[in-house]
């Protein structure tokens, strides 16, 4: 116990100190401009220098951009990320629409980096991701005065035209799908100013946190201001996201002792590898579930939550959980003890969620309809999780197959339009939580944890990230 706790104390730690110490002396401020909220990272040193302004993509934030705020102003830059309409602490809904819609929250970044006493406003960049690349591309191409354009991962090329914008950077991941390459390619064929660089070995989300992304992105933007401010060295881009890992890890490790604490001995064994037989079983069974609700879920009143994707998502969880529990109720149960005072894991899973994502990652602190909304996706997946226990019977790992056809028949969904194609895109995130959630489950039984405790806790780690990141609609 002592070395677990030794463990979790230097882990916690260095987590803390990898998020923390990412500043590394840059002065960081929070204002909101015309209703757009901003997070700005100044430099240290005086005079006037170049400002950038950096925009996220779909289900993104100010928050997740922050290693770009880091690695620009280590540069020299003075940096602004914004927060688009419908996303982290944006309470404003999103509207249907193209990049068009994200304008406005661009005039307001740009107003604000320019009206800066130590920016100099003929000096201006813009840096976006996904559908932030095509937000600051077309303001560019709006927007001549833009000293210098970066546009990472960027879907769509229609947002340029081969007259505007002039220095432009595209960017793409050499694991992402073929069109984001040749968007990239196509779009920086256009003009002898501009290039495209494809990053290697990264995919839509990783790129952010690529060395290689952030060293092309600085290197282009002190071609077009004539060299950097500062020569500062850019510090390593996963500092923050290696901080936010670690916190995880050392909460999942905290789990372990707290459930003694609160259970005492465990009475049940760590499980083996589940035959090939159960496997079949638990694939057939979720195949046969999960198929019919994806259909059904098209259909549901949660289509209509003001939560993009998140409606579709937690109906198909929650129809899909529905008929697990109807093929488990068929089958007989054991049964668990009546611990009550175990319900101390809920809230731990809850700051276990979203801790380590809003220190660590994007903003994950429920803000506006947002406090409401989550309830409803956490239901849903709360009833997935529940008929996903009692379908795996006594073997938590036989979750891992259930997650695994989950994922699969979701990102079907997405091809044949049931529901939006951004669910493809977030794959590998909703793979680690459905996995972080299985290793919750194999700990909890250790301790004859009631099942719907588990089921609750569970879904609780996959449904707060997923309720607080994906945007605010009308």
């Amino acid at each position: 116990m002592r070395r677990t706790l030794l463990l979790l104390l230097v882990l916690a730690a260095t987590g803390a100190w990898l998020i923390a110490g990412a500043d590394q002396g840059l002065r960081r401020e929070h204002v909101v401009a015309t209703g757009v909220p901003l997070d700005v990272v100044h430099p240290s040193g005086d005079g006037r220098r170049p400002g950038v302004v950096v925009a996220h993509g779909y289900s993104g934030s100010a928050r997740m951009m922050a290693p770009f705020g880091d690695s620009l102003a280590a540069r020299g830059y003075v940096v602004v990320m914004l927060d688009f309409t419908g996303h982290g602490a944006n309470t404003r809904p999103m509207a249907p629409g193209t990049t068009d819609m994200l304008q406005p929250d661009l005039d307001a970044a740009v107003a604000h980096l320019r009206s800066l006493p130590d920016v100099d406003p003929s000096k201006i960049a813009l840096v976006g991701h996904s559908m932030g690349g095509g937000a600051v591309t077309r303001y560019a191409a709006a927007h001549p005065d833009i000293t210098a354009t970066v546009a990472i991962s960027m879907p769509d090329a229609t947002v340029a035209t081969a007259e505007q914008p002039a220095r432009l950077l595209t960017m793409a991941g050499a694991l992402e799908f073929p069109s984001f390459r040749a968007v990239a390619t196509s779009v920086a064929g256009a003009r002898a100013d501009r290039e495209a660089r494809i990053v290697s070995g990264v995919e839509h989300i990783t790129i952010l946190f690529a060395p290689e992304t952030h060293r092309e992105t600085a290197a282009w933007l002190d071609s077009a201001f004539g060299g950097a401010p500062d020569n500062g060295a850019i510090p390593f881009p996963g500092r923050r996201l290696t901080g936010a890992m670690l916190l995880v890890l050392a909460f999942f490790i905290g789990l372990h002792p707290l459930a003694s604490l609160l259970g005492g001995t465990p009475g049940t064994p760590w499980p083996r590898l589940p035959s090939l037989a159960a496997t079949v079983r638990v694939v057939a069974v979720t195949t046969t579930a999960a198929v019919p609700s994806a259909v059904i879920a098209r259909f549901l009143p949660t289509n209509h939550l003001p939560l993009a994707i998140a409606g579709y998502v937690a109906g198909f969880a929650a129809v899909c959980g529905t008929l697990l529990l109807a093929y488990a109720r068929k089958r007989s149960r054991g049964t668990r003890r009546n611990r009550p005072q175990l319900l101390v894991v809920l809230p731990y899973a809850i700051l276990a969620a979203g801790a380590p994502v809003h220190f660590g990652l994007t903003h994950a602190w429920p803000v506006g309809p947002r406090w409401w909304l989550l309830p409803i996706v956490w239901a849903g997946f709360a009833l997935l999780a529940y008929g996903a226990e009692l379908s795996a019977d006594d073997n938590p790992l036989l979750l891992l197959p259930i997650a695994a056809v989950v994922v699969v028949v979701l990102v079907a969904a997405a091809a044949v339009n049931l529901t939006s194609g951004f669910v493809a895109l977030i794959v590998a995130p909703m793979i680690a939580l459905l996995i972080w959630q299985a290793l919750w489950s194999v700990v909890l039984r250790r301790f004859a944890t009631p099942t719907w405790l588990i089921a609750l806790t569970g879904s609780a780690v996959v449904a707060w990230p997923l309720a607080v990141a994906l945007p605010l609609t009308t």
